[in-house]
């Protein structure tokens, strides 16, 4: 029966860390708690066979090969997906980034010297919008909606330098160089958006290989 909890435990570790999950984001896809993933994968206890099915099911592999020797690697890639509370958190802290930015604008608009401008806060509030949401994207999301985060935030920049030109440096004629730098940026996060999703499916490795067997 150890054997049996250790060889299960093993294969349990390599399917979740060949998936790139936590132990919690897999806990969530089988609505259990992060410490009896722990369990399992320390061979402290074995999971029932719903569970089981489950797993086979998440990683696309058979319930044989969970249970045997050889160590199997998911054959499909488990989808993520930020939990109803995780989302609400989200949705919450980038409403509270508003809240205040009104705040803010409020006590501005009622100033003499800042009332003219004071429409600068909500110029300014995309930016920090976009890094709450790549931090919880960071720590919850994907690799994908941290792309889109990051892009995002590249996007609130430009954006902002733009309408700071605009509004105290309308002298200046080239700003379509804002742009251009920003779509630069954007360029070079999809490049390595795609480059990061090439690893992962085994690509880049492949290729890798490839070229040292020519080169031999």
């Amino acid at each position: 029966m150890n054997d049996l909890k250790g060889t299960i435990a093993k294969n349990l570790i390599g399917l979740r860390t060949q998936s790139h999950l936590t132990q919690l984001q897999l806990a969530e896809m089988l609505n259990y708690s992060d410490k009896a993933v722990s369990k399992w994968e320390r061979g402290e206890a074995i999971p029932d066979l719903r569970v089981l099915i489950k797993l086979t099911e998440i990683y696309g592999v058979t319930l044989d090969e969970i249970v045997k020797e050889e160590s199997p690697a998911p054959r499909v890639q488990p989808k993520k997906r930020i939990s109803g509370a995780r989302a609400f958190i989200v949705a919450m802290s980038a409403v509270l980034v508003w809240f205040i930015a009104s705040w803010i604008f409020m006590i501005f608009f009622f100033i003499s010297p800042t009332e003219r401008d004071a429409y600068f806060v909500f110029v300014v509030a995309p930016l920090p919008t976009a890094i709450v949401l790549t931090v919880f994207s960071a720590i919850w999301g994907s690799r994908l909606t941290t792309a889109l985060s990051c892009s995002f935030i590249v996007m609130s920049c430009a954006f902002i330098i733009h309408m700071f030109v605009w509004r105290f440096a309308p002298e200046f004629k080239q700003i379509f160089i804002i742009w251009v730098i920003a779509a630069i940026f954007e360029i070079l996060i999809v490049l390595w958006f795609f480059y990061r999703r090439l690893l992962k499916i085994g690509w880049i490795v492949k290729i890798k290989d490839k070229t040292k067997k020519d080169e031999k």
